[in-house]
């Protein structure tokens, strides 16, 4: 028989929690049931057992982790290490295989074969080409002109292919990299060679006798992170920004209240912008709209979730209806007239309970179909005919709708679209873009430091929750926040990135939000804009005052609810960069082995980065708070500086 859920211990999310209780007088099922009914493997959860032969699977006991050996002989140590490597393959190669579909796509724009999209910001395609050596002007006639649009774009895209089919050198990002962090990367021997090899690389060294030394197994899955967060990811963010705009601050709404009963409502749920891009003209569309009007309905109504939702809510304010663990729960709601989706963090569950509401699910991308969904698939050189398709079955299940609708009446006002370019544009306007105001108030002590909250939901912890106390705790202590992805929408949904939130930080923060105007906490995207966090720690070492590595900075990062193995290989990108990172919820290793203690200790010696965990929220929090201390205490700044009035003795001295 089933364990009861206590929903109120489920979520922290109004809307969330109202769908829960409508679900269970509908007689459905969600994650968090199917969570609250299964408990999770312990051998599995701390990554004891190893299956990747048929001697097996060998499960060996965390309680006493080295009295035994898998039938091969593999120690412990080689069975996490394995373990841990095949999760941060597989997530960089969701982000990887991402970044080439936008690569491809790219390509075939600018040679003309697909015309739906267009290079929307050509200033970020010569900023772009710059940052790798690829020449944006032109000398003719004694004179410097730019260059051609195509001839550049199809230059970067001949050099950005490297990232993914390069099987000798360095992949082209690497020259974002501080120099120091890099030399430190070369003498260990990871930096990426190319995406496929490093993925191909690893799959084999995990394979039943191979690679057997966990030191080793290391020193790759490093070396293939890294080519996801500077290679795969990264390519994918300036890409879709080159093709849909380069987001800059927006105001949009978030959470259930977003729907519209009058409105026939359409979701989009995934990761891959383009086909959000297309949705967005099709419910724009006169012939689209009179066909909903003639239905009955006032008009159409589009939403956002996950990922997806993330990309659209930066660039153009389309509202987002909420995170991973409330894709079930708007669903409950009776008011989705069609969910379409593409790629990564979509439950299979959604087609089964679609049904039961009579929701028009459509799988749209012929990498991710699923049993029991409708699938018309987005073909990148007509488009609209996917989109278009999806529309008329939203209208056609509007006009027949034979369920209760309940629409949560929440919304919350956010600002989203904090790119890099963004933050350096407030930062020092047009024409004084740079991070050197945020540098002077890490080093003055206004701000203590940044953090990077980013990562998924997950039903084994209270939704919600351990993201906003962690930021809460963060903010409160002074130190300035930046969010992608299912964290971001979290933080989003409670308030906290808009300028009034200022009043939950530390005097120091609330004081450098109140004069620049933003929120204490900024949303800069996607998960696959995690990129963007990266680039950022670039530039706060190029803008100097702050170490010469980016393990020299007073940062950390955190996913507090992650679930995926995405978040893995994102995680292991910032440690390998040199980023202290603390993971929630749970975390894929045994105590007290060898493997563990080179994860959250041997790293930092090795790349300035560690990993460390804590479920407890303000624990959690903590950590962090200590690290940035330690890290400013190194550079010398933990002590606040007082605001000094500058005279003209002063500033000849400067």
């Amino acid at each position: 028989m089933a364990k009861e859920l206590d929903i109120q211990e489920a979520s922290i999310c109004p809307s969330t929690i109202q769908m829960l209780v409508k679900a269970k007088k509908d007689g459905v099922q969600t994650c968090y049931d199917r969570a609250n009914d299964m408990a999770a493997c312990p051998i599995g959860d701390k990554s004891a057992c190893c299956k990747n032969c048929s001697m097996g699977p060998c499960r060996l006991s965390p309680k006493d982790p080295y009295a035994k050996t898998g039938v091969c002989g593999a120690t412990i140590d080689t069975i996490q290490a394995r373990n841990f490597a095949r999760m941060v393959v597989s997530g960089a190669a969701a982000h990887t295989d991402h970044g080439m579909a936008m690569l491809d796509l790219f390509k075939e724009v600018v040679h003309g074969k697909i015309t739906d999209y267009t290079i929307k910001d050509v200033a970020k395609l010569k900023y772009v080409c710059s940052e790798i050596g690829i020449a944006t002007t032109v000398t003719e006639d004694g004179g410097v002109k730019d260059r051609d649009v195509k001839e550049m774009a199809l230059e970067l895209a001949e050099e950005l292919e490297k990232t993914y089919t390069q099987v000798e050198g360095e992949i082209p990002f690497m020259k974002r990299v501080p120099a120091k962090t890099l030399e430190r990367w070369r003498e260990l021997g990871i930096v990426p060679r190319g995406s496929m090899r490093e993925l191909m690389e690893m799959m084999h060294r995990t394979h039943i006798g191979v690679d057997q030394e966990y030191n080793n197994i290391t020193k790759q899955f490093q070396r293939t992170a890294l080519s996801d967060g500077w290679g795969g990811s990264m390519v994918a963010t300036e890409i879709s920004d080159i093709l849909y705009g380069t987001p800059k601050a927006v105001h949009g709404w978030v959470d259930m209240g977003c729907l519209d009963a009058d409105y026939v409502n359409v979701i989009v749920h995934g990761h891959e912008p383009n086909l959000f891009e297309s949705m967005i003209d099709a419910v724009n569309d006169p012939k689209n709209i009179e066909k909903a009007k003639a239905a009955g309905a006032k008009g159409i109504n589009l939403g956002g979730m996950c990922c997806s939702g993330a990309e659209v809510l930066m660039r153009h304010g389309v509202p987002h209806i909420g995170n991973f663990l409330s894709t079930e729960a708007v669903i409950v709601s009776g008011a989705v007239d069609a969910m379409a989706v593409d790629v990564q963090c979509i439950k299979q569950a959604l087609a089964p309970l679609s049904e039961c509401y009579g929701t028009k699910f459509v799988t749209t991308n012929p990498r991710a179909h699923i049993e029991g969904a409708i699938h018309v698939e987005l073909k990148e050189d007509e488009p609209r005919k996917c989109v278009d398709k999806v529309v008329e079955m939203a209208i056609e299940r509007y006009k027949n709708r034979n369920k209760p609708v309940e629409i949560p009446q929440y919304k919350q006002m956010s600002i989203a679209g904090f790119s890099h370019e963004y933050i350096n544009y407030m930062l020092g306007g047009k024409f004084r873009s740079s991070y050197k105001p945020l540098n002077e108030n890490i080093i003055n002590g206004r701000i203590r430091g940044v953090a990077g909250v980013v990562g998924c939901t997950n039903p084994r912890v209270k939704h919600d929750w351990v993201h906003v106390e962690v930021v809460k705790e963060l903010i409160k202590n002074n130190v300035l926040v930046v969010q992608t992805g299912c964290s971001a929408i979290s933080l989003a949904k409670v308030g906290l990135m808009v300028p009034e939130a200022a009043k939950y930080c530390g005097d120091g923060l609330a004081e450098i939000c109140e004069t620049v105007g933003i929120p204490p906490v900024l949303n800069v995207g996607s998960c696959v804009d995690n990129s963007r966090i990266l680039i950022a720690c670039a530039e706060m070492v190029k803008t100097g005052g702050l170490g010469e590595r980016i393990s020299d900075l007073p940062v950390a990062g955190s996913a507090p609810e992650w679930m995926s193995e995405k978040a893995i290989s994102i995680g292991q990108y910032f440690v390998s960069s040199g980023v202290y990172t603390v993971f929630g919820a749970t975390f894929p290793v045994t105590d007290n082995t060898k493997f563990k203690d080179l994860l959250f200790k041997g790293l930092a010696d090795q790349v300035g980065g560690s990993w460390d965990f804590a479920k407890d929220p303000y624990e959690h929090a903590q950590l962090m708070i200590d690290h940035i201390d330690r890290k400013r205490e190194a550079l010398g700044i933990q002590e606040k500086q007082e605001r000094k009035l500058f005279g003209m003795e002063d500033r000849r001295a400067l």
